[in-house]
């Protein structure tokens, strides 16, 4: 009658061990090596640069410069610059522009500032730079992309930092997708930006006084957004070829020493 607890006992042991034995192969295999580690890090340091762009794009109103030409019979020309939240236009001393250039500007040139933020944010109105007026649609979209743009840059960053504080791999995927179409949605926003800046110069207002004719030029917020738009695109693409299985490759690149028998 002894042997059946005996039995027992002995079977529970070895369901124990092997189950033991299951975990420490899981834990050992989640385990991330340190050159898989080192090589996300690499991407998310590029993803981070992309990031520092886009941020410091959005949050900066040099996307356009519209500049008036200057006058003969004045020592003052006026200029203005504007992003996707706010204008300013400037009053600048025609002594201070270069002198091999028609218009006023650069709007980096120090004078009299009046900075607004657009209302059609809050009131719904447009805005009137140099009677010419905005089209507020047109704005709050390109306004819009941008901050989703953002969004998902975020959360793909969320993600990334779990893959290495957490282990969670799966997250990696996702993150890249994140990055990739954060980066899509910045351009498409300088894209719709563009067309906002043309429909302003194409609402001129009759009424007096006459508009005064203008020129534009894309300035170094609207370059920025373009960098980081292709640089979160390309973190993107180095996190989602982290996830591709490494046979593929291993078969393409042998290891080194290694000879055909």
């Amino acid at each position: 009658m002894t042997m059946w607890p005996n039995f027992f006992m002995q079977e529970e042991d070895r369901r124990r061990g092997a189950a033991s034995r299951r975990r420490a192969c899981g834990q050992q295999g989640a385990r991330m090596t340190p050159e898989r580690e080192g090589k996300i890090k690499l991407a998310l340091l590029l993803a981070t640069v992309g990031v520092t762009l886009a941020v410091l794009a959005v949050g900066t109103e040099f996307w356009v410069e519209l500049n008036t030409y200057k006058a003969n019979d004045s020592a003052i020309c006026e200029a203005a610059h504007l992003g996707l939240w706010k204008v300013c236009t400037k009053r600048l001393w025609q002594a201070d522009v270069p002198a091999g250039r028609d218009t006023c500007g650069p709007a980096e040139l120090p004078g009299e500032a009046n900075c607004t933020y657009f209302k059609f944010f809050t009131t719904g109105q447009n805005a009137h730079i140099f009677q010419r007026t905005t089209k507020k649609e047109v704005n709050l979209a390109a306004a819009v992309i941008a901050v989703m743009g953002l969004a998902v840059m975020a959360l793909g960053y969320l993600c990334v930092i779990m893959v290495l504080s957490k282990g969670a791999e799966f997250l990696l995927r996702v993150g890249a997708i994140c990055f990739g179409l954060s980066g899509l949605l910045l351009l498409v926003s300088l894209e719709v930006f563009r067309h906002s800046v043309r429909a302003l110069l194409e609402r001129v207002s009759h009424e007096p006084p006459p508009a005064p004719a203008l020129a534009y030029e894309y300035s170094w917020s609207l370059n920025c957004g373009v960098a980081a738009g292709l640089v979160l695109m390309l973190g993107g693409g180095c996190f989602l070829l982290l996830t591709l299985p490494p046979w593929p490759w291993g078969a393409l690149c042998p290891k080194r020493g290694h000879r055909d028998t």
